[in-house]
């Protein structure tokens, strides 16, 4: 597969830029790419200076928030489950809330990330059940939400939304592992793998992406490959939730001022429950500030017939809860098909507020126990020298290491071999669901019990 030659920028590479010289460059090279049905395809290299010195294996994960994770499937009502899984949703690009767009290195076919997080055990318990039975819905009452009044916003009178202990847990915690490799080159595709056992959780999918510049936006869609995350309950006969992403926008780029938006729909499909919901990102207008807006609807469907797929085609009578807010700030939830603006603020249960959480930190082995193709030691060279703002260093070492990789792709040309990844069995697959070797499966048990090592596997 042909592909265009690396854009190249006129900058003096260790002349440190300010933001809207990098901004003014990276636009320059984007310019080169108007019309070209998909970015991501074509794989552009760009200078070292415009990059995050971070490796894509590493920024690309959905584990901003572990706790929200580790508390799905606690409770045994199925929409209560199915809000588990919402809470999680809105915790999963915390990366973007909290923090600016940026790029971050192309992977390398082979490489691979691992690392665990030790989530806190705190998130509050959901129980839809007391919240009908207290007048109505009155959520102010419903003691075993574990709900508490919230002080700064009168507009909450109740919330189950997780929380993060600044400083090191006090409490109890649960250890999450992950594993991603990247399964493939043309197209870009990467295979992920999320365990905890302690839970009976496991997630996984495929991550890939298209991306399209319009001259004011790049507006990035999952890839042919990318069908979501799949979460799975093992405790509850493997009951199975997809979550189809959204198309995303990154703007701004004409002020200068780099952002991210949706305006899309989002799904989450279970059909062992047989519960759907519908999320509606509400684009911002040309004018004012961003809003951020999102309404969503939880309604019963038929796995057979899912024909559903805008919040005004779900029936009254299907609607068992509704959602609204900013997916950037709050999210609040009601009971019943009436709107959530048709609720009194003390029947509004905020699902999750983003304001007071922060990305969570990982757990990565240490550098004696990692192997040459993962992440951190792979693409350690560029990080160490843009950190020292060697820029020209940074860039020569990554061609040097992208040269390696494509001399490696000659050489199993000429033998006509085909590669397979190490830890997951496909390189791409239809349902969305890559599963794991016997290699991919040691290194996440090793992984759950704090050892980093990779003996007898690689």
């Amino acid at each position: 597969m042909a592909t265009a030659p690396p854009p190249t920028a006129n900058i003096d590479e260790d002349v440190p830029q300010n933001e809207g010289s990098k901004l003014k460059t990276f636009i320059s090279i984007l310019r080169k790419f108007i019309g070209v049905a998909d970015l991501a395809a074509v794989r552009f290299s760009l200078p070292s200076q415009l990059l995050e010195p971070t490796p894509n294996l590493e920024y690309w994960n959905y584990l901003d928030s572990p706790n929200a994770f580790a508390a799905i499937g606690t409770s045994d009502e199925p929409l209560d489950r199915m809000l588990e899984v919402l809470r999680f949703w809105f915790t999963k690009d915390l990366k973007y809330v909290k923090g600016k767009p940026c790029k971050p290195y192309n992977s390398c076919l082979g490489e691979f990330f691992r690392c665990n997080w030790e989530a806190e055990d705190n998130a509050p318990r959901i129980d839809t059940k007391s919240l009908l039975a207290t007048n109505g819905g009155n959520a102010s009452s419903a003691s075993s939400v574990k709900s508490s009044k919230a002080t700064s916003d009168p507009r909450t009178a109740s919330t189950v939304s997780v929380s993060q202990t600044a400083t090191k847990p006090s409490g109890p915690t649960v250890r999450i592992s992950y594993l991603t490799e990247q399964t493939s080159h043309h197209p870009p595709v990467s295979a992920f793998y999320v365990s905890c056992p302690e839970k009976g959780l496991h997630a996984k999918g495929f991550d890939q992406i298209s991306a399209k510049f319009t001259g004011t936006a790049i507006k990035v869609s999952p890839g042919e490959h990318n069908l979501g995350i799949f979460i799975t309950l093992e405790r509850r006969d493997n009951e199975t939730y997809q979550l189809k992403h959204p198309a995303a926008h990154l703007g701004g780029i004409l002020r200068g001022s780099l952002s991210v938006s949706v305006g899309d729909y989002a799904y989450i499909t279970c059909p062992q429950t047989k519960l759907k919901t519908i999320l509606h990102y509400i684009e911002d207008g040309w004018l004012g500030r961003a809003q951020n807006k999102m309404e969503g609807v939880i309604f019963k469907y038929d796995p057979d017939k899912d024909d559903k797929t805008r919040i005004k085609d779900v029936p009254d009578s299907d609607v068992v809860a509704r959602l609204g807010g900013a997916w950037k700030d709050r999210i609040v939830f009601t009971l019943g098909p009436k709107p959530v603006d048709s609720h009194p603020p003390e029947k509004q249960v905020t699902i999750i507020d983003l304001n007071p959480l922060t990305v969570a930190p990982k757990i990565v082995p240490p550098k004696e126990k990692q192997a040459e193709n993962e992440s951190l030691t792979l693409w350690d060279g560029v990080t160490q020298a843009i950190l020292a703002k060697q820029f020209s260093k940074a860039t020569s070492v990554k061609v040097e290491l992208e040269e390696r990789q494509r001399e490696k792709a000659r050489e199993r040309e000429r033998k006509n071999e085909v590669w397979k990844p190490v830890f997951f069995d496909q390189v791409t697959d239809k349902r969305g669901t890559p599963d794991l070797t016997e290699k991919g499966r040691q290194v996440l048990e090793r992984a759950q019990k704090g050892d980093w090592s990779l003996e007898g596997i690689i």
